[in-house]
């Protein structure tokens, strides 16, 4: 992980009367044409004033979608200034090109204070393929490169990577937080410090429960995941999902954990049901007494209890999962309690709460506690390439050395 003192900030930048490309993520969702999750525009807007109010020219650039270096126009960036005007309450200009006589002639058109978004920048094959022109190409529209994109950074893009090695490159005030946030996570916690993951598959996050174990002094260990560990020490799970061919990957995941001394909780209650829909007939039953045509669907409330306990033990928490089917009622309610426990330690200064991916995100939202957590990234895989303990490019392409060696 990168340190937030190798890397510039907005507070580095002398931006008066410049052209800087700003990197943000506008791949917002949307459904017949309307934006249904402002999020992601709402967390650019201070780093957009900032540099407004500093009077440089600001040049927004984005992905969306996955035109695979076609132009969709469905897929066009316009809607998405049009919604960002409405936030900013200030006008958004557009290029219809990210690069080329279009995007050219409209940046030579702005005055100090003025914004201008780029059409998408995935329109062109060489965006995802990180290619020197189209970085080179993008560059040449500013005099310096911002990345407030966190959530693109995992990928080695040209307007994420490749533009750094043409341009200074400096972190915007949501990538500046996430760091600084990420890095009191794991790199520099109060201890002591857990871990919630949850998902149904080890499979899927096995490098992620790997880096955790070195880091963490508590692995709580939730969602159907939970039952691969469970049967993988002989614990019969009925029709719950699990993954038979990765017992023994369990059982050297927990051997390892202990070695590192990090304690991993699994349920010691379940709450079970013949089906997965809302409101069916349930029973809560003990972790060894799951009946043969019932499936494990969330947690028990003595495991929530004894959740808490830990909880009100830690100095710091990392949170990346639901710990049942939280879509579902009732089996939301154990991620609610636990998650209303953790935002209410939070909010007495007692634990730092930092959580993220996109099924965590839907959870908080849905426990009412998105907002009373320490920290909450939207950034979904750079967050889960993170946790694992990977490089991720467009950070490592800010740090102060890559600056360094960069040929201006």
């Amino acid at each position: 992980m990168v340190e937030q003192k190798t890397f510039k900030t907005l507070d580095d930048l002398d931006c008066k009367g410049k052209k800087v490309l700003l990197r943000g993520d506008l791949n917002v969702p949307m459904h017949d044409g309307r934006i249904t999750d402002t999020t992601r525009l709402d967390r650019l807007v201070p780093t957009i004033k900032e540099l407004v109010k500093k009077g440089a020219k600001v040049i927004l650039c984005s992905h969306f979608a996955r035109p695979k270096g076609k132009v969709v126009p469905e897929m066009s960036l316009k809607p998405v200034g049009e919604a960002l005007s409405n936030i900013l309450k200030q006008p958004v200009a557009f290029a219809d090109n990210c690069v080329g006589p279009d995007a050219q002639k409209a940046v030579t058109s702005m005055k100090d204070g003025d914004i201008l978004l780029l059409e998408n920048t995935r329109f062109h094959a060489g965006e995802e393929k990180n290619d020197p022109a189209l970085s080179r190409e993008l560059a040449s529209l500013a005099d310096v490169y911002v990345d407030d994109a966190f959530s693109a950074s995992h990928r080695a893009h040209a307007s994420t990577e490749g533009v750094t090695k043409f341009l200074p490159s400096f972190a915007g005030r949501l990538m500046e937080a996430e760091l600084n946030a990420l890095n009191a996570a794991l790199e520099h916690p109060d201890r002591p410090v857990g871990a919630i993951i949850g998902g149904s598959k080890i499979s899927t996050k096995l490098d992620l429960l790997s880096n955790m174990i070195n880091k963490v002094d508590v692995l709580i260990i939730g969602g159907a995941m939970a039952n691969t560990f469970l049967a993988a020490q002989g614990v019969k799970t009925g029709k719950s999902l699990q993954e038979a061919d990765m017992h023994e990957t369990a059982r050297d995941i927990m051997e390892k954990a202990k070695e590192q001394n990090c304690k991993i909780l699994l349920p010691v209650d379940v709450v079970v049901a013949a089906e997965l829909k809302n409101n069916p007939a349930t029973q809560t039953v003990d972790v060894h007494a799951v009946p043969d045509n019932q499936m494990i669907l969330d947690v028990g409330p003595k495991t929530v209890k004894l959740l808490n306990k830990y909880l009100a033990e830690l100095k710091t928490l990392v949170w990346n999962g639901p710990l049942g089917a939280f879509e579902f009622t009732p089996f939301d309610k154990a991620t609610n309690e636990v998650a209303q426990e953790a935002a209410k330690l939070t909010k007495a200064g007692k634990l730092k709460s930092i959580a993220g991916g996109g099924d965590t995100v839907s959870a908080l939202k849905h426990a009412g506690v998105i907002n009373e957590m320490s920290y909450v990234s939207t950034a979904g895989g750079a967050f889960l390439e993170w946790l694992e303990g990977k490089a991720l490019p467009g950070i490592v392409a800010l740090t102060t050395l890559a600056q360094e060696t960069m040929p201006l």
